[in-house]
């Protein structure tokens, strides 16, 4: 192993982002900081590094402990990295707001039916029918 990995292969091999690609958009959008600030794609990840990562559905402060290239199996994947303990309540807090109140719209996939369409308008307060 080498002692910096790119900070987009890193995201990718820790299993955050499904593709490089992705990783290294979120990166250039200002979803991924390293030391509270942002940085390019291509910057070196080292061991110790604190990272906080949004990645659209939940985010998390971590500390790299392990760095790789290559994408592994999910229990590989968690060795790279250790989650703070206030970020672990924050993302269980969230799990939990999230099972006590759905989103009125996360039941329907794709585009809503006729039907669909008017229960939403009701739920949200939308007059325009």
């Amino acid at each position: 192993m080498t002692e910096t990995v790119r900070i987009d292969k890193w995201l990718w091999a820790a299993r955050f982002f499904k593709t490089r690609s992705l990783a290294a958009d979120a990166v250039e959008k200002g979803k991924v900081r390293v030391a509270g600030e942002r940085v390019k794609p291509a910057r070196p990840v080292r061991l110790g590094d604190e990272l906080l990562v949004d990645n659209g559905a939940d985010s998390w402060e971590l500390r790299v402990r392990g760095l790789s290239e290559q994408r592994g199996g999910a229990s590989v994947a968690r060795l790279l990295y250790g989650e703070t303990p206030a970020s672990v309540a924050r993302r269980a807090a969230a799990a939990e707001q999230r099972k006590l109140y759905s989103e009125p719209g996360a039941a329907i996939k794709g585009r809503p039916s006729k039907r669909e369409r008017r229960q939403l308008s009701r739920v949200g307060g939308d007059t325009q029918q």
